[in-house]
């Protein structure tokens, strides 16, 4: 029975019989139009429902990001957590995952702190060493500084002495650091002109000394200059115009358009010489290629019109632990990447992003892509970084997901086993990690599958963590295959955060082609600091010395073997600003 048709039965049980035909057709009106009402706002009731809950997911939404950005903001920008909190939240896991790590074979490395379940046995603690007590003031003269003295006598005191009523028996010393401003000096050189006399006087000619090579001809500054201004804008970060401004005060007016030049042809030299003779070993010796990227600025051309500068981006490329390489590139697209990594076969570690896809494709489809003739053929496997999925699930856990701290708490515990063999050969660590690792890594995922099921329909932030994380899993697997492979990729975002840093300062390049200059620099500066070279004495002594080199062994002067390269030239030739350098014969090679 429909609800008119109930209604009509108590009406007409209600009413007397002498009412029907009145009241009858009023009061079936006024049901059709109840009727009516109700459904109406049943269906407002609904679309408020809906409302609400779509208000419901933006609030959420937006709760997050001012948590993320609170955080970042006002906390810190470092991804840290409260590990000994986690600790005791998840106490009753932590015994759970120290469970699944069978002992291994191998032994510790000595000095190591093992973990309670970690493969290494747990044993006493070393005392933790004590900090050493302040002694006053440190000791100066254990500096290497130029030194300058200044004896201070008492006038009343020298009067006594020299009436013979006090003597002199020594000095009490002490140090303080000064500066002197000015460390530029002027180079004259002087060629020997001659005369040489010929049969009659009418053929006597005149005759001056050549200029010897430079890497720079006719270059108005030395070597140390050179050096001395690329260590200071592409080193520590200062611009061109800072630099001018500071050479001014100093008393030394050199425009920054000059400096500009330099550097730019003193990069594009260096890249076509040491530059890509290091690169080209890279591409066929190395063993896992670390990358990133970051963006830079680039001046527009001018045209008459203010126009937005245009956005580039620089790669870095960590060649094991021999070379780095900064490479610009207008586009930040799969080609521009691929043409990087032409050639190259071996491991490739980087970030999920998707213009490193076609790195990872088979040599026989990419050979179907290719538009050229020489198709690459390169074979590459792809390694994960750990660090960028523990990025994700700290989002997560900053937003109160209690899913994402038990995933920081598993990630934790791989950097923690990967700790206690730092630094053991390749082949020892890739045993630790099969036998210790390997049961942790298989858990995560174990782990993360069933909880990405849960959250597969709904839009967050965890969602994006373990989809990342599930996604990744070959590659995130992949330090288990060899000892020299690592779990993150942080060495080159902090061979990045030297252009992050120096583009707040210097904001952007002045062309494609500076720029290119620019990361062929980077490349040098950085390469020196991964080999303990002091950056600007080895500019300066490359700028010195490459002009005299020969074309095929620019491999030589490279960060990597420059120590044994200088240990074999002429020291006094090498100090010299100018002037003839010997260079060494090559050495045999190694079998």
């Amino acid at each position: 029975m429909g609800a008119h048709d109930y209604m009509y039965t108590i009406v007409m049980n209600a009413l007397p019989t002498t009412l029907l035909p009145q009241t009858l057709p009023a009061l079936l009106a006024r049901v059709w139009w109840l009727e009516t009402e109700l459904a109406r706002e049943r269906a407002r009731t609904e679309q408020a429902s809906q409302e609400r809950d779509r208000l419901r997911v933006a609030y959420e939404q937006l709760r997050i990001e001012l948590e993320l950005l609170k955080r970042r903001l006002f906390i810190a920008k470092a991804e840290r957590v409260d590990t000994a909190e986690l600790e005791r939240e998840f106490a009753g896991k932590l015994t759970d995952l120290d469970a699944i790590t069978p002992k291994p074979e191998a032994e510790p490395k000595p000095g190591a702190q093992p973990h309670p379940g970690s493969p290494c046995p747990p044993g006493p603690k070393p005392p933790k060493p004590d900090r050493p007590t302040p002694k006053g003031r440190r000791d100066l003269a254990q500096a290497q500084l130029p030194q300058e003295r200044i004896e201070l006598s008492d006038p009343a005191m020298e009067q006594k002495v020299r009436q013979g009523q006090a003597e002199r028996i020594g000095f009490e010393e002490s140090s303080k650091l000064a500066w002197q401003r000015g460390g530029y000096r002027r180079l004259v050189f002087a060629r020997v002109k001659y005369r040489v006399l010929g049969p009659s006087p009418d053929t006597t000619t005149l005759v001056t000394t050549p200029m010897p090579p430079e890497t720079l001809p006719r270059c108005l500054a030395a070597p140390s200059l050179l050096a001395h201004i690329v260590v200071d804008k592409y080193c520590d970060g200062l611009p061109l115009h800072r630099i001018q401004d500071r050479f001014a005060r100093d008393g030394l007016p050199l425009d920054r358009g000059t400096m500009c030049r330099w550097v730019e042809d003193l990069g594009a030299t260096c890249g076509a010489t040491v530059i890509t003779a290091a690169r080209n070993e890279a591409m066929s010796t190395a063993f896992c290629l670390a990358t990133d990227a970051t963006g830079v600025l680039v001046q527009p051309i001018p045209t008459g019109q203010r126009q937005p500068c245009r956005r580039g981006h620089y790669f870095v490329q960590i060649a094991d632990q021999d070379h780095v390489f900064f490479e610009y590139t207008p586009r930040e697209t799969s080609d521009a990447v691929g043409q990087m990594f032409r050639g190259f076969s071996g491991y490739v570690q980087a970030d999920a992003k998707s213009v490193y896809d076609l790195l990872f494709v088979p040599p026989e489809e990419r050979k179907k892509r290719a538009q050229d003739d020489e198709a690459d053929l390169g074979v590459r496997k792809e390694v994960g970084c750990w660090a960028h999925a523990r990025r994700k699930f700290w989002e997560a856990a900053v937003c109160k997901s209690q899913v994402a701290r038990e995933g920081l708490v598993r990630i934790g515990r791989l950097f923690e086993l990967e700790a206690q063999w730092r630094g053991q050969p390749p082949a020892q660590i890739k045993q630790l990690r099969n036998q210790s690792l390997r049961p942790h890594l298989e858990a995560f995922f174990d782990w993360a599958a069933p909880q990405y099921e849960k959250v597969q329909g709904e839009r967050g932030l965890l969602r994006t963590a373990l989809g990342y994380a599930l996604r990744q899993k070959e590659a995130l697997m992949r330090p288990l295959d060899d000892g020299r492979l690592m779990l993150d990729n942080n060495r080159s975002e902090r061979e990045l955060r030297r252009i992050a840093v120096g583009r707040k300062a210097w904001l952007f390049v002045g062309s494609d082609d500076h720029a290119v200059a620019a990361g062929h620099l980077l490349s040098l500066v950085a390469s020196a600091r991964l080999h303990g070279l002091d950056p600007e004495a080895y500019l300066r002594d490359l700028f010195r010395v490459l002009g005299h080199w020969p074309r095929d062994r620019y491999l030589e002067l490279a960060p990597k073997y420059w120590a044994g390269t200088r240990g074999r030239l002429d020291p006094a030739q090498l100090r010299a600003e100018l002037g003839p350098i010997t260079v060494p014969p090559p050495l045999a090679p190694t079998a």
